[in-house]
């Protein structure tokens, strides 16, 4: 005796049928080599097929998770990387351009160097570089301390390095160097140096103080910051820190204005402010 199924019927139009049709051949829910839209049906039901909401993410959520990818790939962290780029890869809202970048990382997903590079760091070991800058230049380095860090929106090899020539910070902090990863080129050969490894990063030590009411909302933001003290007497924060690069130093301050002053050393001061002079002349040559 054939035990009878319960059924139920679909109002739908004839276009809507095909639409239905063509998503079970797409999804393999056939009898025989035509597609089942009752097979489907129960496909959704069990679960065995899950519902997406439709393709309509926009442009800041597409470039968020690019930005995410991109973490993920400079911190060498390729499997969340991968998991990443495959979700946006079935995004149909992404561009031609981004999708295809995603997909040659994909079909390549790490650099040979990259490994290497953090074999060298893990180990403390001295090694050669090669590094391409913003103007196309290639030069070689030898590295012998480093670390991997994020800076701002991008990930950065910060290194001590033998050379110095075209380092234009302050004299004690040329051998620090701040190099980017997605500019050390794919070709590139980590290659194991003679020598020392270095315990550290070249260190200056600078004092500024802040004022206004920035004075009393500043909080220690790293653990370079040796003194964070209330100066009550002048009404200021003095904040005493040990930098590896006055660039990056700067970038931090300069959106302090007019509430941040640099006391020294003379050399880190008298840069900063000539770095405020040239900025003033961009609206005021008479200056």
């Amino acid at each position: 005796m054939t035990r009878k199924q319960r059924s139920i019927t679909l109002s739908i139009e004839e276009h809507e049928k095909a639409q239905l049709e063509q998503l079970a051949l797409e999804f393999d829910q056939t009898w025989g080599k035509k597609p089942n839209v009752s097979k489907l049906c129960k496909a959704i039901a069990k679960g065995h097929l899950r519902l997406a909401i439709n393709h309509d993410w926009n442009r800041d959520r597409i470039d968020t998770l690019n930005r995410a990818l991109n973490h993920l790939k400079d911190a060498g962290r390729l499997h969340e990387a991968l998991t990443l780029a495959q979700v946006l890869l079935e995004r149909s809202e992404l561009n031609q351009p981004l999708r295809q970048a995603i997909q040659t990382w994909v079909d390549r997903p790490n650099a040979p160097w990259r490994v290497e590079l953090d074999r060298c760091i893990l180990r403390q070991r001295p090694f050669r570089l090669a590094y391409q800058d913003a103007a196309d230049r290639i030069w070689s380095f030898t590295v012998r301390h480093a670390r991997i860090e994020p800076l701002e929106d991008r990930q950065y090899l910060t290194c001590w390095c033998d050379q110095t020539e075209g380092n234009q910070d302050v004299t004690a902090l040329q051998h620090n160097w701040t190099l980017r990863l997605d500019r050390i080129p794919d070709e590139a050969v980590i290659a194991p140096a003679e020598g020392y490894w270095q315990l550290e990063l070249g260190h200056i030590t600078v004092e500024f103080h802040l004022l206004n009411r920035l004075a009393f909302a500043y909080r220690s933001k790293t653990e370079a910051d040796v003194v964070n003290e209330w100066v009550p007497e002048q009404e200021r924060r003095r904040v005493v820190r040990r930098i590896h690069s006055t660039f990056w130093f700067f970038r931090e301050i300069r959106r302090y204005g007019a509430d941040c002053i640099v006391i020294g050393p003379e050399e880190v001061r008298d840069r900063f402010a000539q770095e405020i002079v040239m900025m003033a002349r961009q609206y005021s040559p008479s200056l």
